[in-house]
């Protein structure tokens, strides 16, 4: 490694590590640009998971976060991307604890935030398999948006991510049960669209490279009264297949 090279990484690792023997640790102006070097993280992890921070409070997420930054600090200079491993942090984090939907709402925010920052191409739409015979239809294979992301909770984390993105109180009577959803991507904005188990699993096997036959008869085995014609029109209709 050269001695730049060198210089860098130690100099990246003494950002996030006080105990470190960077030469120039102890000066007063590195403490400055370590500060706001986790001013910029805690700032980026605070818009990149909103519905996090709605349910915890600034301070609670901020004073979170600062721990997850010394424990995972970026690996990418692009802090738009960076926290893709903080719903397995708060999982894990115990003042979380008696939290247990917030990983969940978590993992939700990351997949809106990727789904975001995806490719832009145009999507499949119903038109383009009408026509089709049923053989044809049956094995035609079809690919997934790039902004295309499954979601499945074993809490009502979709509901709940979908009051505090709106700002508003989670209803009192919430039922509390397991939820999927599909997030795409119209327009330059994010849908995050609740779905039944058998919509996801039947995006899950297309996604997994069966034709649109097999993935129904993959999808039939586990949920065998599954409406797989109005599941798959729903999927097409937010955009979840790339043309």
């Amino acid at each position: 490694m050269t001695t730049l090279a060198r210089f860098q990484d130690d100099f990246a690792e003494a950002l996030h590590d006080d105990a470190g023997s960077f030469s120039l640790a102890g000066q007063a102006a590195f403490a400055i640009y370590r500060n706001t070097a986790m001013r910029a993280c805690l700032d980026a992890l605070e818009a990149n998971y909103p519905a996090v921070v709605c349910l915890v409070g600034r301070d609670w997420f901020r004073a979170a976060a600062a721990i997850h930054v010394a424990q995972s600090p970026p690996r990418d200079a692009r802090l738009f991307v960076y926290g893709d491993d903080f719903a397995e942090f708060i999982e894990a984090f115990p003042p979380a604890a008696g939290l247990p939907y917030l990983a969940d709402v978590a993992r939700l925010d990351r997949l809106a935030l990727e789904s975001l920052v995806a490719a832009d191409v145009g999507f499949l739409r119903t038109e383009g398999l009408t026509g089709l015979d049923p053989d044809a239809l049956g094995a035609r294979r079809l690919q997934l948006h790039p902004a295309t992301r499954l979601f499945a909770a074993a809490t009502p984390a979709v509901t709940i991510w979908q009051a505090s993105r709106a700002g508003v109180a989670v209803s009192d009577d919430l039922v509390w049960q397991a939820e999927c959803a599909v997030v795409t991507r119209a327009d330059l904005e994010v849908v995050v669209t609740p779905v039944s188990a058998s919509t996801l699993r039947l995006l899950e096997a297309i996604g997994a490279g069966a034709s649109l036959a097999d993935a129904a008869l993959s999808t039939l085995t586990v949920h065998p009264d599954a409406p797989i014609d109005l599941n798959l029109a729903s999927l097409l209709q937010v955009g979840a297949f790339a043309p």
